[in-house]
C-alpha cells in the first residue's frame, strides 16, 4: 500500500499576518466585482452567481435590475419575465423560482427588507451559508468569508489550512485571520485565487507573496521562468 504524501505545514500566525498585510497595502479597499445597487439587488446577483461567472451574471443584472430592484417589483415582474432576463446563466429556471420565492419571503416575514442576520438569510429559498455570509459582509460590512472555490484552492495552497470542502473552511480561516483584516479577507483571496493563484495555471512570477507561500510546484514554476525573487528575473 503506498503511504500517503505528508501535508505541507501551514504557515504560522506571524506569516498569516504578513500575507494579508501585503493584501491591504496592494489592495486597500477590494469591492465585489458583481454589479448590484442595494442589499436586494446584492443578494439576487449572489443567489444567481452560483455555477456562474461574475462577467455572465452582471451581463443579465443590467438588464434586469433597471426593471427590478425590490422584491415588490420583481414580483410585478414575474417569474417568466426574470427568466427571460436571466435565460444566459446557469440553472436560470431553477433560479429563477428561488429568486421569486425569496422575494415573496422577504415580503412577507421581513417587511420587503433583507435582513442583516445570517440565521435569517439562509431560511429564504437558494440562500445557503456562502450566499448569506457575502450578503453580510458586503451589504453590511460584518466580517465574514464566504468560501467558493477561489478561496478554498487558495487556503490550502498557501496553506493557511487544511481542508476537504469550501464548507468546512470557513470557520478555521475566520479564527485564523487577523481581526484588522478579516472584513476584507474574503475579497483579497478572491481576487488572488481568480487573477493570480489561478487553478490550472497559478502565476507565481507576480505574486506578491510566493515568498511566503509553500505549494509544492511554486519552486517550479517560478524556475521555469528563471525567478530568483517575487517579482524579479534572475540575472543574465
Amino acid at each position: 500500500m503506498t503511504k500517503a504524501t505528508p501535508a505541507v505545514k501551514t504557515v504560522d500566525k506571524k506569516t498569516v499576518s504578513e500575507i494579508f498585510r501585503r493584501f491591504q497595502e496592494q489592495n486597500p479597499a477590494p469591492r465585489s466585482e458583481l454589479e448590484y445597487t442595494n442589499s436586494y439587488t446584492l443578494l439576487v446577483a449572489v443567489a444567481l452567481s452560483a455555477q456562474a461567472t461574475d462577467v455572465g451574471v452582471n451581463k443579465a443584472t443590467q438588464k434586469l435590475f433597471p426593471l427590478a430592484d425590490t422584491p415588490e417589483k420583481m414580483l410585478e415582474l414575474g417569474e417568466d419575465g426574470l427568466r427571460e432576463c436571466i435565460r444566459t446563466i446557469n440553472y436560470f429556471n431553477t433560479k429563477a423560482k428561488n429568486v421569486i420565492a425569496l422575494s415573496e419571503k422577504l415580503i412577507e416575514n421581513f417587511g420587503g427588507k433583507v435582513p442583516m442576520d445570517i440565521d435569517a438569510l439562509q431560511t429564504l429559498p437558494g440562500v445557503g451559508k456562502k450566499t448569506a455570509s457575502v450578503v453580510m459582509n458586503v451589504a453590511f460590512n460584518v466580517p465574514r468569508i464566504a468560501v467558493d472555490t477561489h478561496i478554498f484552492r487558495v487556503a490550502n495552497r498557501i496553506p493557511l489550512v487544511h481542508t476537504r470542502t469550501p464548507l468546512e473552511t470557513q470557520a478555521p480561516l475566520e479564527k485564523l485571520i487577523p481581526k484588522e483584516y478579516l472584513l476584507h479577507a474574503h475579497h483579497w483571496m478572491i481576487l488572488h485565487g481568480r487573477y493570480v493563484c489561478k487553478a490550472r495555471k497559478p502565476e507565481c512570477a507576480r505574486c506578491i507573496i510566493s515568498d511566503l507561500c509553500r505549494y509544492p510546484a511554486k519552486d517550479i514554476l517560478l524556475s521555469r521562468m528563471q525567478i530568483t525573487r517575487p517579482g524579479r528575473q534572475s540575472q543574465q
